[in-house]
Parts: structure tokens; sequence; C-alpha cells
């Protein structure tokens, strides 16, 4: 399951100067509205350093990281939802992703024109959720029509229709979908909605270089993550070598990338386990709390259809012993059953028979 997240934001807050450097592709980076007409979309491997001390021990013939979709989107103004600016179209295109993450500008560059004319996090915020929520009004109204249709002939279809009432009712008191306290019904009873509004928000601070590790205010009762895009696209010039040295320098632990999918993760429940041999070291996204079975899906549907056993060992003991050899010697690789629940950094190999 590769992870998508959508990226938002108003013009000219280094949205597709990030995106270019996250996902080394030339998107336009340029400075005046609606450079990104087209959404951008670049698959990006997670960074993920114990990818790399699995594949030392097992030399595979390919290392295979997860991957995370960004998908960048021209700059919304205020009336976007209505079609101003370019915005309304091309809210369509992260209807389907994971997660959206706003870029919020923090830096202070005179030359960047700001498109509300000053530098103002927190009004930016309610700029796109403003818009946000007026494009999922304007989703229900268009359905409301369809679902009273369906509620006349279906009783289960009464259900979606209370749902969308409910949560109209709250976008229309400016409260987001996914702030109205649903229960798992009438969230599964809006699914097909896509409602932009219930997705999970992660916050980018676009900051300057020297507020890396600044404590920034809270945006929506979250702690935005600070990136520097200017940072970033300096890294995406280098290779992995003069990378690490650049970071050390400016004293960061980890690249932007790294933050942000980390946070993405966090946001999601999502965790990652690893299956590693002489073909291949890889590493698979499920969420927390899923059980062997449903892992193995992740890699093949027959793997969970057929499902046996998964032999498992802790990344950790994996490592300490030199690999599955070194765990079986050690009676360190486990036999897992279906109710076992999947930890992070597990080193799974699934029997199956179908």
């Amino acid at each position: 399951m590769a992870l998508s997240i959508g990226i938002v934001g108003l013009p000219n807050v280094g949205k597709s100067t990030l995106f270019t450097a996250l996902t080394n592709k030339g998107g336009l980076a340029a400075n005046y509205p609606f450079a990104t007409i087209e959404p951008n979309v670049g698959i990006v491997p997670v960074p993920d350093s114990r990818l790399d001390a699995l594949a030392k021990i097992d030399s595979p013939a390919k290392i295979v990281p997860a991957t995370v979709e960004f998908v960048d989107i021209a700059g919304l103004v205020a009336g976007a939802s209505q079609g101003e600016g370019l915005g309304n179209q091309f809210l369509a295109n992260i209807r389907e992703t994971d997660a959206i993450c706003e870029v919020v500008r923090f830096f202070s560059d005179p030359d960047v024109v700001h498109v509300a004319g000053k530098v103002d996090a927190l009004s930016d915020v309610e700029t796109i959720k403003t818009e946000l929520i007026l494009a999922d009004i304007a989703t229900i109204e268009k359905a409301l029509p369809r679902l009273e249709k369906e509620a006349k002939r279906d009783k289960a279809a009464v259900k979606k229709l209370e749902a969308a009432r409910k949560v109209l009712d709250g976008l229309n008191e400016g409260h987001r979908a996914r702030t109205l306290g649903l229960d798992e019904e009438e969230q599964e009873a809006i699914y097909e909605l896509h409602l932009l509004t219930m997705k999970p928000m992660l916050y980018v601070a676009n900051v300057d270089e020297d507020q890396l590790s600044a404590d920034l205010p809270e945006i929506d009762g979250l702690a935005p993550v600070p990136i520097s895009a200017k940072v970033e696209a300096d890294l995406a010039e280098l290779d992995a070598e003069e990378a690490a040295e650049y970071l050390e320098a400016m004293g960061l632990e980890e690249s932007g990338l790294a933050r942000l999918v980390r946070e993405a993760y966090a946001l999601l429940g999502l965790q990652s386990f690893f299956t590693s041999g002489e073909t291949e070291s890889r590493a698979w996204t499920v969420p927390i709390g899923a059980k062997a079975p449903q892992a193995a899906g992740v890699i093949h549907s027959d793997f969970e259809r057929g499902f046996i056993k998964a032999e498992t060992a802790s990344f950790e003991d994996y490592v300490a012993n030199g690999g599955e050899k070194g765990c079986r010697e050690t009676g360190t690789l486990r036999q897992e059953g279906k109710d076992y629940v999947v930890q992070d950094g597990d080193v799974m190999h699934f029997k199956f028979n179908v």
C-alpha cells in the first residue's frame, strides 16, 4: 500500500519548490501564482536506514524501499472552491489521497511575493480551511438529490443520506468533517464522497534555514513539521554521502523528506515490516495493529488467502544474529500464527498454501 499525500497551500508558499526537492522531479517552480497547472505526481522512496542494514547482511540482488506518492496541485486562493484562480478544478486531484499536507509560509524572503501582501501563517491556514470546507459543501449538495432518491428505494441508503446531512450541517458551521465526531458507520456511509476535510492533515512550515530547530506555534492543535524548501532543494542536488555531510554541517539528523514521511506514518497509524533474502530486501507498509495474514496480503492476495504461518524475527534480533540462519540457531526466529499482531521492523517470511 503506497502512501499518497496531496500537497496544498497558497501560491508562493514554496509548495512546488518543496515538491520538486522531495521528488527530485522538475515540477515548474516559479515566483508567480498558479505556476503549477497540471497536478505533479511524484513517487519517492521512504527513507529507512534499516533496509540498508538488512541488505548488508543478505546481499540481495535488489533493494526495494516502501514508497510515498506526492500530488502537488495549483496554489489555492480565497474563492478557489468557486473557481477563483485555478484551485477548484485541481481539488479533485487530491480527493483520493490518504492525507493532505498543507505547506504554510514562515520564511521571510522579500523577493517572493505573498499572495495576500503579508506573511501571516494562521490567516493562510484559515483561507485553505475555508476553501476545503466550501469544496466539500459543493460535493455534498451535488450528491444530495441522488442520495435522497436512493433512500426512498433502499433502507440501507437512509444511513448515507442522514450522515451526509449531518456533515453538511457541520461544514456550514465552519467545522471540518473530520472533527464532527462521526462514528464508524457514519464514516463508512460518506466514504464514497471522498470529502477533503475528512482527510488527516499535516502541516509543513516552510521556514528560513535558521528556523529549522525553532519552536513554532501550533496549527489546529498540531505541531507543524519545519522544513526549509531551500535546504531540501540543495540536498536534492547532492549524492548520499554529500547530503549526509551537508545535514551534519547544518546540525540536522535527517532530511525534511524523512521527517515528513515519519510524521505522515504516525498521523495515519502506519508502520513498516521487511522481507529479506538473496532476491531482494524490501520494506512493506501496513497499518499499526495489522495481523500476520493482513501483512501477507500486502505482498500478494494468495499469501493472505492461503496463510499458514509467518517466520518472524525482530529487526534488532535479525541484525544482531547476522540474518535468518543466525536467528534459527539462537531461537529468535519465531513461528507466528494468524492472530499475531505485526510489530514495526519485523522481518518476516510467509508460509502459505493455495
